[in-house]
């Protein structure tokens, strides 16, 4: 049986061409070799409107992705905090299917909860109040209206008001909080947890109310393609170096 493929926080963008070439070359290989492929939230490092389907860097993205779905494979692409206004555009052109903030899917014959990951930061509160206010879908609406250069230099402002709160904040404020991690097993009523962005890579083991569960944290990418496979044998990390 063919495995499920799973990538986090690949952070595509211009000035990074070294995991553009990992994420082509990964696109051509492993995940065409796949049952079904789930990019977990922030694929792009920025995302301010679909018009960004145009721009040449990432025409080439999408067109990687779509061979991916042309080859049989389904994808599936979930909104991370740097990608959250991917719209219907970007995956009709992708051949992706949009994913809602929490789904459960079959992986290998597990019912397993794929999240981005943010959501379970939960001590780090003006993250989490920031997070609701951007997420709001009336507020996206607005901000998709602005002109192009508008929302450009509104998408560096929030970069920069990331990077300098971020700055400040304890190394564990900015990592998943425990309990809400064992409210999302409950709340999902699964034994299996797939997240990225925390860029804390590892796959930990817990006990949530007497039952053994276990939460895999997708890498972050930077020279080369890292993603986890699961398949009724269960789940591993696996490379493709450049």
């Amino acid at each position: 049986m063919k495995p499920a493929l799973f990538v986090s926080d690949l952070h595509l963008a211009p000035p990074r061409p070294a995991v553009a070439t990992a994420f082509h070359a990964w696109a051509r290989g492993p995940a065409r070799d796949a049952c079904a492929v789930y990019v977990l939230g922030d694929l792009f490092d920025e995302w301010i409107g679909d018009e960004q389907a145009d721009d040449p860097f990432t025409r080439e993205v999408v067109a990687s992705l779509r061979g991916i779905a042309d080859a049989g494979v389904p994808v599936a692409v979930m909104h991370g905090n740097r990608d959250f206004l991917l719209g219907e555009r970007f995956a009709r052109a992708a051949g992706a299917r949009l994913l809602p903030e929490r789904i459960v899917v079959d992986a290998g014959g597990v019912p397993t909860l794929l999240m981005h990951g943010d959501e379970l930061c939960t001590d780090d509160a003006d993250y989490q109040r920031y997070r609701a206010w951007i997420r709001d879908p009336r507020r996206q609406r607005r901000i998709l209206a602005l002109p192009w250069p508008v929302r450009r230099a509104f998408s560096a402002w929030l970069r920069r008001r990331s990077r300098n709160a971020n700055r400040t904040k304890r190394d564990e404020i900015m990592d998943v909080n425990a309990s809400a991690v064992a409210q999302a097993f409950r709340d999902a009523g699964v034994a299996r947890l797939v997240h990225g962005h925390t860029h804390r890579p590892a796959t930990h083991a817990l006990d949530v109310d007497g039952r053994r569960c276990e939460r895999h944290v997708l890498p972050d990418w930077h020279d080369r393609a890292v993603w986890l496979e699961v398949d009724p044998s269960g789940a591993r990390r696996r490379e493709l170096a450049p």
